[in-house]
């Protein structure tokens, strides 16, 4: 079958690792399904594979990808969990301490089919295409459980999201304007604080920039770039939910004095349930919420897409579709 993959990984020159080319069909164990990929999308993870963060040589070759959308076996339209939890575990899969992603143990999503464990698929809304459906199980889901399970914000509150422009951020403003929070965004880009106002946030301004008021929560994805700025936008009793660092983990000043001495939560976040998952697709349907999509391309074309998002030309989400 047609496959994008890791065959090999290399720290310095990631696209010099990617194959675009056939795979065998893949195995199905008992439990698993597969599921006809109509479209998947573009995350960092898929970078970091290709690097050889989290995907070790006897690993390889991987198929890469951790969302799509497609049909099951019985033709029903549907979504793909990207967490695998093990088959004992019982509650919340992002806490099964030997939980893994798609393309890290088990072959990925950009290829024509993929298996997951039976209880990893999630039926799709008929009102999401196969292309905005594809952009939830990783980008959106941990936009959504940041918001709306670890932040604590309500209705009316404020929320500031950093680095406006990548899947993370984007579906935030997006989620938190249709939850009813008033949103900031930053960014060191000018067009994209353009465009975070045009998807929902109510004022978006410069990293680093004094903020009209103090907020309630802050999305932070960036990591050393905006800890400081997180911190220092925070009300006393705020909460900095934290699901990456683009700009690496290790700050110049951990502010750990203001945090502690304003009760300040930082609390670590990552990825979600598959019940979350269907309650985020349920909560798209409801609202008439859609992801933003950068672009759609199809899967051969895969290179051009993970270069922009390398480049960090990339506003939403990036598709592949077959």
């Amino acid at each position: 079958m047609f496959a994008v993959y890791a065959g090999q990984t290399l720290p310095d020159s990631p696209l010099d690792a990617l194959v675009v080319g056939e795979r065998p069909e893949p195995e199905v164990p008992d439990g698993w399904t597969t599921v006809t990929v109509k479209a998947a999308s573009i995350n960092h993870h898929d970078v970091w594979s290709l690097r050889g963060v989290g995907l070790g040589e006897a690993s390889l070759p991987m198929i890469l990808g951790c969302d799509a959308a497609g049909y099951d076996e019985d033709g029903n339209e549907v979504l793909v969990h990207a967490v695998i939890s093990d088959p004992s575990w019982k509650g919340d899969e992002t806490l099964d301490p030997r939980r893994s992603l798609l393309s890290e143990r088990h072959q990925g999503t950009f290829a024509e089919r993929v298996t997951v464990p039976a209880r990893n698929v999630v039926a799709k809304p008929a009102g999401l295409s196969f292309a905005e459906a594809a952009c939830l199980p990783t980008a959106w889901l941990t936009a959504y459980r940041m918001l709306f399970t670890q932040s604590g914000l309500k209705q009316g509150d404020t929320v500031l999201v950093q680095g406006a422009g990548g899947g993370v951020a984007t579906a935030a403003i997006t989620l938190a304007r249709a939850a009813g929070f008033r949103v900031y965004a930053t960014s060191r880009d000018e067009d994209k604080r353009a465009k975070a106002v045009e998807i929902g946030a109510h004022e978006a301004f410069e990293s680093g920039a004094r903020l009209p008021s103090k907020v309630d929560a802050v999305i932070e994805t960036v990591g050393a770039a905006t800890w400081s700025h997180s911190v220092k936008s925070m009300r006393p009793g705020g909460t900095i939910v934290i699901a990456g660092a683009t700009s690496g983990d290790a700050p110049s000043h951990a502010e750990l004095t203001r945090i502690f001495f304003q009760q300040m939560r930082v609390h670590g976040s990552t990825m979600g349930t598959r019940d979350e998952l269907h309650a985020l697709a349920q909560f798209m349907d409801v609202t008439g919420t859609r992801p933003l999509i950068d672009r759609e391309i199809p899967m051969d074309q895969a290179a051009a897409g993970l270069q922009s998002v390398i480049d960090g030309s990339v506003f939403g989400k990036i598709v592949l579709t077959l």
